[in-house]
């Protein structure tokens, strides 16, 4: 009777359904722990719950881990910005830093906190171990507006550090290499675009009656572009236009001798300063570190086409009379050079700069020429200013 009540089968099959639950349990947490996590993804949720279960996921990761929100991990549009710096079109602007600097900064702490000051000023020595303690000399005459860089072309950089100002300055060691060549190459106009104005300066200068900052209120002062210190006239051969004069603050022309000068606006009579000492404004700078030749590092026959960097040459080009130098001519560079057939090495750098004159002024004219004939809209009067401009880059 009791098999027939039905009690024993509804027990039966009571038992039977937990079984059967417990197994699909145990079932299911297997599949679940074979499947690895991010597998999930490819799973087509529906879209708002897809959106509600990446939320999630992405809060529950980030509080686990400690980690920042990595926005690269999204999809972003395309960008294109055209007036951005070649290469960096993709690039939003707002991260793009197309210019750099020559600060130094510390390895640890805040970055808005590096810098307890910023020079405003840059100035370049060309030196080797052996005119340590006249360049010693020279840059205490510059104060802490300057950023000081050495170039080291005895490879001797390290040795300068017996000297306290040495510590913060920039070394930079190529051996047997010129302040241009330096110049080309490390002090691109988009690396030094955070100083006003920019000396390049040769390692045999005496600065007895000099001094940085007083040099720098006269070239503003007479709005001075591309500008040098007077030179002591009764030491060494130099340039008329170069030579100091004693009853004035700044000079801007000067006369040479008969048929030297073309015209009184031209180079050697004004618009014109050697290169064994220029300042450069940082516009004048960035027009005549494109003029430099790779290949040419001697420099010479540059100082007679600066001129093409500012305009009106004749009033931004001078020379600084009440802060002058004096050229110790010391010829250390040509030490540098290598003995052949005979001759001393100086005799052959020596060879090289009155090559390297000709080999620039040739190029120079070249380049003028098939500028303007390339030009089909030339007037006869643009043709009149052409060939008086040859003939002054001729002179």
């Amino acid at each position: 009777s009791l098999h027939c009540s039905g009690f024993p089968r509804r027990t039966n099959d009571t038992t039977r359904l937990i079984i059967t639950a417990l197994l699909g349990v145990i079932f299911g947490f297997f599949i679940g722990v074979s499947f690895p996590s991010d597998s999930l993804s490819k799973i087509n949720f529906p879209s708002g719950f897809r959106s509600r279960y990446d939320s999630a996921s992405i809060d529950a990761r980030r509080s686990n881990t400690g980690e920042p929100e990595n926005r690269e991990s999204y999809n972003i549009p395309k960008i294109y910005v055209p007036t951005n710096p070649r290469g960096a079109e993709s690039l939003p602007p707002g991260i793009v830093e197309a210019e750099t600097d020559l600060y130094l900064r510390r390895l640890w702490g805040e970055p808005s906190e590096d810098l307890k000051k910023k020079p405003k000023y840059l100035v370049s020595f060309t030196v080797g171990w052996n005119q340590r303690h006249n360049i010693d000399a020279a840059v205490r005459k510059f104060s802490d507006e300057f950023t000081i860089v050495l170039f080291h072309y005895d490879g001797r950089a390290t040795e300068w550090d017996v000297f306290e100002w040495s510590k913060t300055a920039i070394h930079i060691s190529v051996k047997r290499q010129t302040k241009w060549w330096y110049a080309k190459r490390f002090l691109h106009p988009d690396v030094i675009a955070s100083y006003e104005y920019i000396f390049i300066w040769d390692e045999d200068l005496g600065v007895e009656h000099f001094n940085a900052d007083k040099y720098i209120h006269l070239v503003k002062k007479h709005g001075l572009e591309i500008s040098q210190p007077g030179l002591e006239p009764n030491n060494g051969l130099t340039w008329q236009m170069t030579k100091r004069r004693g009853d004035r603050e700044v000079h801007k022309d000067t006369e040479e001798k008969p048929g030297w000068c073309s015209d009184p606006h031209l180079p050697p009579c004004a618009a014109f300063v050697e290169i064994m000492a220029p300042v450069f404004s940082r516009k004048a700078w960035r027009c005549v570190w494109h003029m430099i030749q790779n290949d040419l590092v001697h420099g010479w026959g540059l100082d007679f086409a600066l001129r093409r960097c500012v305009e009106p040459a004749h009033e931004k080009i001078g020379v600084v009379d009440s802060q002058w130098i004096v050229h110790q001519v010391i010829p250390s560079l040509g030490s540098q050079g290598k003995s052949e057939n005979g001759k001393a090495p100086w005799e052959g750098v020596r060879a090289r700069c009155k090559s390297e004159w000709s080999m620039f002024q040739e190029r120079l004219l070249r380049a003028d020429k098939a500028y303007f004939l390339s030009s089909t809209s030339r007037s006869a009067t643009a043709d009149k200013q052409y060939v008086a401009r040859l003939k002054g880059v001729k002179n």
